[in-house]
């Protein structure tokens, strides 16, 4: 097959611009992650894969939070989709991670987690030392989530309450 030289620059911009076009979604990245930088924003992205008989096999999704200006920015992954450290294949696993926030009040933490389907009765807390382990599961909706604290408290402190799947644990000082 013969090709010239509009040939190829057609075929680099059907498929994205090639190198250029690359560089070009790069610099939009990163344009975005400064405005969300000088704001103390975020940026969510989530989505989700079915298999040929249209069951949902898996969740995916991402925020990117930032503090302010100055301030790195923090990536934290969400869903069931992992990395097999040793085929570099993606996996679904059956227990999803939830997306959580965790904020650091005057007087206490406050903990978010969102695991949609879940109510109160379904919730588990465990703390070790520093670290907060929350568990659901109903039905086929399993999900767990091991959350860093800033500090070390009393499983006696903390209270919560979930609403609609939103899952709230305040962590007292």
């Amino acid at each position: 097959m013969k090709t010239n030289k509009t040939d190829d620059s057609r075929r680099a911009r059907d498929i994205g611009g090639g190198f250029g076009g690359f560089l070009s979604g790069l610099t939009g990245l990163l344009e975005k992650l400064n405005e969300l930088s000088a704001a103390g924003d975020e940026l969510r992205r989530e989505g989700e894969i079915r298999g040929a008989d249209g069951r949902l096999r898996g969740i995916y999704g991402f925020t990117i939070k930032t503090a302010g200006t100055g301030q790195s920015a923090r990536v934290e992954p969400f869903g069931n989709i992992r990395t097999d450290k040793s085929t570099g294949r993606a996996v679904v696993e059956e227990v999803r991670e939830p997306a959580v926030d965790l904020f650091v009040e005057k007087d206490h933490v406050l903990i978010v987690a969102e695991m949609p389907g879940i109510s109160a009765t379904d919730v588990k807390l465990a703390v070790q030392d520093d670290v907060l382990t929350i568990t659901a599961a109903k039905g086929d909706k399993k999900y767990r989530k091991e959350v860093l604290l800033p500090g070390v408290y009393a499983k006696s402190k903390m209270r919560w309450v979930c609403n609609n799947g939103v899952v709230k644990i305040t962590c007292g000082k």
